[in-house]
């Protein structure tokens, strides 16, 4: 764990999530789902810098990308919304000590997500029996504006009445990074030493010690 901050966090009462690439490793699944999407109209599949891109946003976003430039962007974005994402749900590797820490900070915080993943976020959380743990789950579908955009937490900021100051969000890449900023929350970097963050951490229990709970 690393410290990048002298701040005090006695008064945060809001922890906030991000979904891919902090609860799970959903990298394959989301390959897997898009390069499906690809092959259903005779495309090859995603290139690496389009794996990068996937990674990080909507799906809708995420689309408009994959398919610029091809006759085919309409009836993709059709089609996505009626895909079953069971399938794909399987390649999802949820992170380890993850049920060990929400269990530790669910009697004492709010627990939220904020997730770019749209319509395929509620079988995720389900499936993995996560849904018990959160108090609010904030996907693309429920703001207007997505990450970065800071409306995805200003609206659980809302929800629970607390101040900027009194909330972390804890996320893996440069979209998360800017999202904390413009919301004016602590961001714990997760797995990735590349971000400016307030906290860096390597493992997941790593949050609750920043967060004065004891985990031995």
């Amino acid at each position: 764990m690393q410290k990048d901050s002298n701040l005090d966090l006695k008064d945060i009462k809001v922890v906030i999530f991000d979904c891919d690439g902090v609860l799970f490793d959903s990298k394959q699944a989301n390959i897997n789902y898009y390069n499906h999407l690809l092959s259903k109209f005779g495309l090859p599949p995603m290139s690496q810098s389009q794996v990068d891109y996937i990674h990080m946003h909507t799906a809708e976003e995420s689309v408009a990308f994959l398919f610029r430039g091809t006759p085919y962007l309409e009836q993709a974005q059709s089609y996505r919304l009626t895909m079953d994402y069971m399938p794909f749900i399987k390649d999802m590797v949820m992170e380890d000590g993850l049920k060990q820490l929400l269990t530790l900070l669910k009697p004492r915080f709010y627990l939220a997500l904020a997730t770019n993943r749209s319509n395929t976020i509620s079988e995720v959380i389900n499936l993995h029996g996560l849904g018990v743990f959160f108090d609010m789950v904030v996907s693309c579908l429920d703001v207007t504006r997505p990450k970065p955009h800071p409306e995805p937490i200003n609206k659980i900021l809302a929800r629970f009445k607390v101040n900027p100051s009194q909330a972390i969000y804890v996320g893996d890449s440069l979209i998360d990074q800017q999202t904390a900023r413009a919301a004016g929350v602590v961001f714990v970097a997760y797995n990735n030493e590349e971000l400016e963050a307030d906290f860096h951490v390597a493992r997941l229990l790593d949050i609750a010690d920043i967060l004065g709970i004891r985990t031995g």
